[in-house]
């Protein structure tokens, strides 16, 4: 188990350094900005790689919706959850605290800009609303673990799963990073708002509450549409994930 968390440490500090770091850093670059586009690339590939290096250790949930929709779906035990919560919580501080120092080693920077945390409202990328805010989170988070259950499943095609996940996530962030700068995770919300405090924290209890709703749903419905008791599932190569035994 300690091997377990550990992975699911570094796999969500390399989320939150990859892909809020593209946003801090990349996404308006003078001249080659990489825009909304390449940050939604950037979190797909963090998650697609992560999944591949520790998919075969801890499952690379890297996300408490992640890990309590797959304990919703039958797929991972409920004793688990604390452990692998506060891994990926602590982990996405420690990505956040690196992209912190990098990105404060530049004259011009202030996490007055958001530090790529998540918000709505005045703090929404496009001005949505609270309403429109939890809407998105819980529609992309249903679908995020609807995918990953289907991709998972012991019936999929071996080998292919960080594929659709990565590029799911790629999906989700393309359609809601002008709504809420797109969480579908309270570890990678919680780690940028630590740092800039204020309105962020303030508004952090959204980007749990919601996706972890999400994460549930979407557990429960995949687990209602494939009813038989769910075989182990598969990240990488033949070894059981996310089982519930």
């Amino acid at each position: 188990m300690l091997r377990k968390l550990f992975a699911e440490f570094i796999g969500t500090a390399w989320l939150v350094l990859g892909g809020c770091g593209a946003a801090v850093l990349a996404a308006a670059f003078p001249h080659l900005g990489i825009g909304f586009v390449g940050v939604a690339l950037a979190f797909g590939l963090t998650l697609l790689t992560m999944a591949y290096a520790i998919g075969h250790v801890s499952g690379c949930h890297i996300n408490p919706a992640v890990s309590v929709g797959l304990w919703a779906g039958g797929r991972f035990k409920a004793s688990h959850l604390p452990g692998y919560i506060i891994a990926q919580v602590l982990g996405g501080i420690l990505g956040a605290g690196v992209l912190y120092l990098i990105a404060s080693g530049h004259a011009d920077f202030s996490t007055a800009g958001g530090f790529a945390s998540d918000g709505y409202g005045a703090h929404s990328p496009g001005g949505y609303s609270l309403m429109s805010a939890f809407v998105c989170e819980v529609a992309m988070t249903f679908a995020f673990l609807f995918v990953i259950m289907g991709a998972t499943h012991g019936n999929a095609p071996k080998g292919f799963a960080p594929i659709a996940i990565g590029l799911c996530l790629t999906l989700i962030h393309l359609i809601s990073i002008p709504v809420t700068n797109t969480s579908v995770n309270p570890a990678r919300s919680m780690g940028p708002a630590l740092f800039v405090g204020g309105w962020a924290l303030q508004q952090l209890w959204l980007f749990w509450v919601a996706p972890l709703i999400g994460g549930t749903l979407g557990g429960l419905a995949y687990r209602w549409l494939s009813p038989e008791s769910p075989v182990p599932a598969q990240i990488v190569g033949d070894l059981p994930q996310a089982a519930a035994s």
